[in-house]
């Protein structure tokens, strides 16, 4: 068989050609036993993207708050205590920056307190290795202006986390609105109108979703449906939001449509935001004055006078003192 192989060309392009029907027959099954494996991998990662959307960093974030809340206990064990006098005002900035832990207080304080001292010995580790030290108040004054800046710097970063989260649920609490009116107009009730809001924001607005699910999961959980809608205004820190609750409690006592509250407070955060846009825009003419003055009028003013200037300098100031 082997031999009439070998020596007829029709047999031989016979087996080449099933050699290659089955190579061929190979590849397009694991290809698309692949393709489906994977296709079936994409399906199930965007299930689970929008129940665990920025579940690394959460995680990261929260392993990260574990180590200073240990350290920050084993400090206080040791007898120093990391209260604070104010500590309901930074319970409540800190809150609104998102960090909800119990601990969380007491870290920033020990952060704060180790910026004080941190700072300034970065700075004398630095003097003593230079050739040639600064003079001593040199480094008073320097030591002194750093410790201040690891007084207020993470108050001032704190702050800004909380701006940037209030802003970033402002702008997308009406979207969030809106769909909750389609989902109570279709006939679906509060908690699962909730439900269906913190499932499909997961990806558009991520800190809207993560409050309203656990606002979602209390209720299920067994909580009155007015404690978890306090909590959450008071999560949220944003005065809109604690708007929005205290009207869906006063929407359920007193029994009034839903439809009709959401559809108007809709509307009304529609346009609030608005008004705020054309806040913006009406203060960019004044904005942008400050690098027109300090950048292009004084180009303006050297090319307008640079003429006149050169003509001075050749002709009138010669002439006047009778250098013709």
């Amino acid at each position: 068989m082997i031999e009439l192989i070998s020596s007829n060309w029709v047999f031989r392009m016979i087996v080449l050609l099933a050699v290659f029907s089955l190579v061929t027959l190979f590849v397009f099954v694991a290809s698309n036993r692949t393709s489906r494996r994977l296709r079936l991998a994409r399906e199930l990662e965007k299930i689970h993207e929008s129940a665990a959307v920025g579940g690394t960093e959460s995680l990261a974030r929260k392993q990260t708050e574990s180590i200073w809340a240990n350290v920050a206990k084993r400090i206080e064990d040791a007898g120093l205590n990391l209260g604070d006098t104010n500590e309901t005002e930074i319970s409540k900035l800190l809150r609104s920056a998102g960090y909800r832990s119990a601990t969380a207080p007491r870290v920033y304080t020990l952060v704060r307190f180790l910026l004080i001292f941190a700072l300034p010995g970065l700075f004398l580790l630095y003097v003593a290795n230079q050739a040639e030290a600064p003079s001593l108040l040199r480094i008073y004054f320097t030591c002194a202006i750093l410790a201040i800046l690891g007084l207020y710097v993470p108050n001032l970063v704190v702050r800004a986390q909380a701006e940037s989260r209030r802003r970033e649920i402002i702008n997308g609490f009406p979207d969030s609105l809106d769909l909750m009116l389609v989902c109570v107009e279709a006939g679906l009730g509060l908690e699962a109108a909730l439900d269906r809001i913190g499932r499909e924001t997961a990806r558009s607005h991520p800190l809207i979703s993560e409050m309203i699910t656990e606002t979602t999961l209390r209720m299920r959980a067994g909580a009155n449906r007015e404690d978890a809608l306090r909590l959450l205004g008071e999560t949220a820190g944003v005065d809109e939001i604690r708007s929005f609750t205290t009207l869906l409690i006063q929407s359920d006592k007193l029994g009034t449509s839903l439809a009709t509250t959401l559809r108007v407070y809709s509307s009304e955060m529609r346009e609030a935001r608005r008004l705020r846009a054309e806040e913006k825009a009406h203060r960019l003419p004044v904005l942008i004055s400050i690098p027109l003055v300090a950048f292009m009028l004084p180009a303006m003013i050297g090319a307008l006078i640079l003429p006149a200037a050169t003509l001075t300098i050749r002709e009138v100031i010669p002439s006047m003192t009778g250098g013709g």
